[in-house]
């Protein structure tokens, strides 16, 4: 994937290095004539932290990280309070110390509540060694709020705990795809892009309520190829062969590539997603092999 994300980050990359008050709101600027607000906050080890609405698009920005080199992505684990760390995937920017988040609304609606966020960076330290950033958020009464809600974003998501139980593919344990989203590359002036969605499943297994949590680059109509594809696309219960889909949310990320522009790591996505795949078939012969047969 191409990694020119300047305009993506331009505003948060410039934040000012100050070190914030545990007892205050984020800073806050609003540009309206490039259509931009950020909430962001600024840590004296260097790392920031910002929740940003452009034009209609939400994004959540770490910078001050260590270096990630030519890769385009990075996997950071990350905690909330006491919590266990969790990974997640996130975007390099053109400052390769940036990271860009792949769901950045729920990651926000953690944000807001302030309190104790940690960070690890596998291999980040100059040695090699893995490197844990360990920092005390201010509270947001208001500013990360403002940029959410511009963004049509709401503010407190239930759903969001879904997410968390969602395994690597974006479903449920107990359902895998019959009929995974297959976009068609959308007629863009972008050889490559991606998008992360999110939907709710219908009993029959179908989608729907889908919507794009991140896509890039924001005018490469690569959200509304991934929003298509789900029209296509359709679940199977796995724990009960036949039985209804339970309802739930499933995510879905989509990168598009065209010949020719592939780079190392999107040739270990395919690889990956043809492996998925061969997985998917074989748990549906299993699923089929262990339905009841009907009585004659």
């Amino acid at each position: 994937m191409n990694r020119p994300l300047a305009t993506l980050l331009a505003c948060a990359v410039a934040l000012p290095a100050l070190a914030q008050d545990a007892s205050a709101d984020w800073d806050f600027a609003n540009d309206q004539r490039r259509k931009l607000m950020v909430a962001y906050t600024q840590f004296n080890n260097g790392v920031g932290l910002a929740t940003r609405c452009i034009d209609g698009g939400f994004e959540v920005v770490i910078t001050g990280l260590p270096p990630a080199g030519d890769a385009t992505s990075r996997t950071l684990r990350t905690a909330f309070g006491d919590g266990e760390l969790e990974a997640s995937h996130w975007i390099v920017g053109i400052d390769d110390t940036v990271a860009v988040s792949e769901l950045p609304a729920p990651f926000a609606r953690e944000l807001r509540e302030g309190g104790r966020l940690r960070i690890f960076v596998p291999e980040g330290a100059p040695d090699g060694r893995n490197l844990m950033y360990d920092l005390a958020l201010p509270a947001s009464s208001a500013s990360i709020d403002q940029t959410l809600t511009t963004c049509n974003r709401p503010l407190i998501d239930p759903r969001d705990a879904e997410l968390d139980a969602l395994e690597e593919g974006g479903v449920p344990h107990n359902l895998t795809w019959a009929a995974r989203p297959t976009p068609r590359f959308p007629n863009t002036n972008y050889a490559c892009g991606f998008a992360v969605a999110t939907c709710v499943t219908n009993p029959d297994g179908t989608l729907r309520d889908c919507a794009i949590e991140f896509e890039h680059p924001r005018d490469g109509r690569f959200g509304q190829a991934t929003l298509d594809a789900a029209r296509r696309a359709r679940l199977q219960n796995v724990d009960q062969p036949g039985a209804p889909v339970p309802l739930t949310r499933v995510l879905y990320k989509t990168n598009y590539v065209v010949s020719g522009y592939q780079t190392p790591e999107d040739l270990a996505r395919q690889r990956d997603s043809a492996r998925r795949e061969r997985e998917e078939r074989a748990a549906r012969r299993a699923a089929a092999a262990a339905a009841p047969t009907k009585a004659d």
